[in-house]
């Protein structure tokens, strides 16, 4: 089937729903727990440090490994893109001392909510309660092709293409359990 799936519902999955979104194939965005954003409704105390109003150069200076790495992602969207989507669907922001950056409301559930509304309204369907057990691989040719995965309920839900954003293994209690690097293995 012609469809994105990306797994997981956090940060970075919510990005590459909106992203994916723009395109001409339907996205499905899959995630384990009951709503998006565990890991962000918990970052800034609750109140969600959405990014750092630092120029950009400030802030590749700040990455202490390889920031070259992230020039490329950087450009494509930064901080101040972040904030400009923001304001843009009706979450202000504030800049705070160290130049962190927070929602106006001071609550963390107002940046997932105006994410989860854009993505809708840009036609992603989001699925909760929906935990990938592997990815589903198929020889073809001489090679092999990732052409969907299986839920751990047995579904098997395909697709054209898989973005994994599962992150790595911290706070275990949000779903952070490191099963993305399984699912990256294979």
């Amino acid at each position: 089937m012609n469809r994105i799936l990306i797994i997981g519902g956090g940060a970075s999955g919510m990005a590459a729903a909106y992203a994916a979104s723009f395109g001409p194939v339907p996205v499905l965005l899959l995630e384990q727990n009951e709503k998006l954003g565990r890991k962000v409704y918990i970052s800034g105390k609750g109140r969600c440090n959405c990014t750092n109003a630092a120029d950009m150069e400030t802030v590749r200076n700040a990455v202490v490994t390889n920031p070259k790495f992230l020039y490329s992602a950087f450009s494509a969207f930064s901080n101040e893109d972040l904030v400009a989507f923001l304001e843009r669907n009706g979450c202000p922001t504030k800049t705070e001392r160290g130049s962190r950056v927070f929602p106006v409301s001071d609550h963390a559930s107002d940046v997932i909510r105006t994410f989860e509304r854009v993505l809708r309204q840009n036609g992603v369907e989001i699925r909760f309660h929906a935990k990938v057990l592997k990815l589903r691989i198929e020889t073809q040719g001489k090679g092999r092709v990732c052409t969907g995965v299986v839920l751990t309920s047995g579904e098997v839900i395909p697709a054209s293409a898989v973005i994994l954003a599962t992150g790595g293994i911290s706070y275990v209690s949000t779903g952070s359990d490191g099963s993305g690097y399984c699912i990256a293995a294979e």
